[in-house]
C-alpha cells in the first residue's frame, strides 16, 4: 500500500485508494498532505495551550485554515509546494512552542507531532507513512477522528475565503485547534461525537462570516439571467471559489478588449451586484469541475483556477492555465499571493489573452441564479402565499457536489421526475445536474432557485429557519421540505455537519455514503438523524413528497 486516502466520494471502491488517487492525486502528493496534517495536530496541542493563556493570534488560525485548504481534494498536486507548506509548519509550530515556553507553559508530555523534525528530505515520505489515516488503528476511532479532520478542512476552506476579505472570527480558531489537538488524545466515543456536533456548529458560523464577509464586500446576489453563450473576443474562463482573485480580475482587464467568463463553482459570481458593473464580464461557460478537461480545451483562452476544483491538467490547454491561492499543479504557472494592501498581478495571463481566439460555443441560452437569502427573504410573502395555497408543495434542498460517476444521473432524474408543485432549492456545483432543465415555474417563482456556491448552502439553513418562524413551527422537520444531498467532498461533509447540528433529520446522501463512516459510525447517524443512502428514483420521490 503506498498510500491510503478516502476523503471524497470517488474513493477506489468505496473503501479507500491505496495505489493512486482516483481523484489523480500521485502517491507522494497524498502522504505529503498527511504529513502536514500531522504537523497541524501538533500545532493544534500547543494551540490549544496559548489559546487558555491567551497566546493563539489570528495568524495562527489563518496559516492551520489555508494549510488545511491545500489538503482538500482536487485543491493541490504541486508536492514542492507541500514540502514548503510541511516546513513551514514545523516552523509555526516551533515557534508558537517557543512562546509558550517563555510564558512558563507546560509543553512536555504532548503527541510526536509537536516534536518531530525531518533529518533529510527521505524523512518526510518515510514520516508520512507511518502517520496517516491508518495510524489509528481502531476503525471507529479513526472514523470518528477523520469525520472531524474532513468536517474541518471545509470550515477552513470557508474561513480562508472570509480572511481573504478581513473577516475572522477568533472563536472558529480556537474550536479549530482543540478539534486537531483532540485527534492526538484517547478520548471517549461520547467526546468524540460531541466534538463532531460541535464541528457542525462551527461550520454554521464560519458559513455566517462568509457570507457576511461575500455580501458586505460585493452585495447581496439578485435574481440574474446568465449568458452562458460566447462572445467575439478572446476571453478569460475563472473556475474555482475566490471571489476577491474575480474582482482583481476584472478591475485589470476592463480595457483591455478581453472578455472574463466563469466556470463551474464561480457560475454564481454572477449574481453580485458588484460585478455586474463590468461590461466585459460576459457570463458563464460550461458545467462542473469535472468536464473540464474538454471544456478547458474548447475556451481556447488561458484558465485561471483560484481555489479547489483543479482536475489532471491536459497537454491541450497546459501551456494557458494558472493557479493561484491555495490551488496547484505541477508544472502549470502559479500566479503569486498579494502583498499587503496590493492585489495579485494578472499581467502574465491577461497578455496571454489578448493573443488567443474566442472561446468556442458549447451552448446558447441563459440560466436564471441568485436566489440567496436576502432575496427569497425579499420575496417570502409571494413563497408564503403559494405555500397556503397548495401550490408549492414541497421544497426538495439539492444542494452539494457534482461528480464523474454515471450514477449521479440520479439527480437529474429526481430534478425531471419531482411533481410539478416542488421547488429545488440549491447550492454549490451540484446544479449542473439540473439547472438547465426547462422545469417552469410556479407563479413567477422558478422551480430551481440557485443559492450560489457550496459555501452558499447557509442560505437555504436561513431560508428554511425563517419559513419555521414564519409558519409558527417548533422543528426544522416540520417543514415542507426534502432534503436529497449530492456530496464529493470535505466541504460537504462541512455542511453536512452543519445540518445535523440544527437538527435537520432524513437526509438522503449520495451517490454513496462517505467511505469514512464505519458500520458502527453510520449506525449511530442513522439512528440519532435518520441519515440514508439514496436509491430507487422514483422511491426516493414518492418518500419525500410523503415527508419521509
Amino acid at each position: 500500500m503506498s498510500m491510503f486516502c478516502y476523503q471524497c466520494q470517488e474513493t477506489a471502491a468505496c473503501k479507500g485508494c491505496s495505489v493512486k488517487g482516483v481523484c489523480g492525486k500521485q502517491p507522494d502528493t497524498a502522504n505529503l498532505q498527511d504529513l502536514l496534517v500531522f504537523i497541524l495536530k501538533g500545532i493544534g496541542e500547543l494551540g490549544e495551550i496559548a489559546a487558555q493563556k491567551g497566546l493563539l493570534t489570528d495568524q495562527h488560525g489563518e496559516f492551520i485554515c489555508s494549510a488545511l485548504f491545500t489538503t482538500i481534494t482536487n485543491a493541490n498536486f504541486d508536492d514542492a509546494r507541500f514540502y514548503a507548506m510541511v516546513d513551514r509548519a514545523i516552523e509555526v509550530r516551533d515557534e508558537l512552542k517557543k512562546k509558550l515556553v517563555a510564558a512558563g507553559a507546560k509543553v512536555d508530555g504532548l503527541s510526536e507531532a509537536t516534536t518531530w523534525k525531518p533529518a533529510s528530505k527521505a524523512d518526510y515520505l518515510a514520516k508520512a507513512l507511518k502517520v496517516g489515516v491508518l495510524s489509528t488503528e481502531n476503525e471507529d476511532v479513526r472514523s470518528l477522528r477523520e469525520l472531524l479532520i474532513y468536517g474541518l478542512k471545509g470550515i477552513a476552506a470557508y474561513a480562508d475565503h472570509a480572511c481573504v476579505l478581513g473577516h475572522k472570527n477568533p472563536d472558529i480558531f480556537k474550536f479549530m485547534v482543540k478539534a486537531l489537538a483532540s485527534t492526538t488524545k484517547n478520548l471517549s466515543v461520547d467526546e468524540m461525537v460531541g466534538l463532531v456536533m460541535a464541528a457542525g456548529e462551527q461550520a454554521v458560523n464560519t458559513m455566517a462570516l462568509l457570507d457576511k464577509a461575500n455580501t458586505s464586500t460585493y452585495g447581496n446576489p439578485e435574481i440574474t439571467e446568465v449568458n452562458i453563450g460566447v462572445g467575439t473576443r478572446p476571453g478569460i474562463l475563472v473556475s474555482g471559489h475566490d471571489l476577491k482573485d474575480f474582482k482583481e480580475l476584472l478591475e485589470q482587464t476592463k480595457d483591455a478588449g478581453i472578455d472574463i467568463y466563469t466556470h463551474s463553482e464561480m457560475l454564481p459570481a454572477n449574481y453580485y451586484p458588484e460585478f455586474k458593473k463590468y461590461k466585459h464580464f460576459h457570463g458563464n461557460y460550461g458545467n462542473a469541475w469535472w468536464k473540464q478537461a474538454e471544456e478547458f480545451a474548447s475556451f481556447n483562452g488561458p484558465i485561471l483556477m483560484t481555489t479547489n476544483c483543479i482536475t489532471p491538467v491536459k497537454d491541450s490547454y497546459k501551456d494557458r492555465i494558472y493557479t493561484t491561492g491555495n490551488a496547484g499543479y505541477p508544472g502549470v504557472k502559479h500566479i503569486a499571493d498579494r502583498k499587503d494592501g496590493g492585489q495579485k498581478d494578472f499581467s502574465q495571463i491577461i497578455a496571454q489573452a489578448k493573443k488567443c481566439q474566442p472561446p468556442t460555443e458549447i451552448e446558447k441560452g441563459k440560466i436564471v441564479g441568485g436566489f440567496a437569502h436576502n432575496q427569497v427573504l425579499a420575496l417570502a410573502d409571494k413563497v408564503i402565499a403559494a405555500v397556503k395555497s397548495g401550490a408549492i408543495k414541497r421544497f426538495v434542498v439539492m444542494a452539494g457536489c457534482d461528480g464523474r460517476h454515471a450514477n449521479r444521473s440520479y439527480f437529474t432524474d429526481v430534478a425531471k421526475g419531482l411533481p410539478e408543485g416542488t421547488v429545488i432549492l440549491t447550492a454549490g456545483c451540484a446544479k449542473y445536474r439540473y439547472n438547465k432543465l426547462q422545469l417552469g415555474d410556479i407563479g413567477g417563482i422558478p422551480r430551481v432557485l440557485d443559492a450560489g456556491q457550496c459555501n452558499d448552502s447557509y442560505s437555504l439553513a436561513v431560508i428554511a429557519l425563517k419559513l419555521k418562524e414564519v409558519f409558527g413551527l417548533k422543528d426544522i422537520n416540520e417543514l415542507p421540505l426534502s432534503f436529497d444531498i449530492a456530496w464529493y467532498e470535505q466541504k460537504a461533509v462541512a455542511v453536512l455537519l452543519a445540518l445535523l447540528f440544527l437538527g435537520v433529520k432524513s437526509i438522503r446522501l449520495g451517490p454513496t455514503l462517505p467511505a469514512f463512516l464505519s458500520p458502527n459510525v453510520a449506525k449511530v447517524l442513522v439512528e440519532k438523524f435518520n441519515i440514508m443512502p439514496t436509491g430507487d428514483v422514483k422511491a426516493d420521490i414518492e418518500a419525500m413528497m410523503a415527508g419521509k
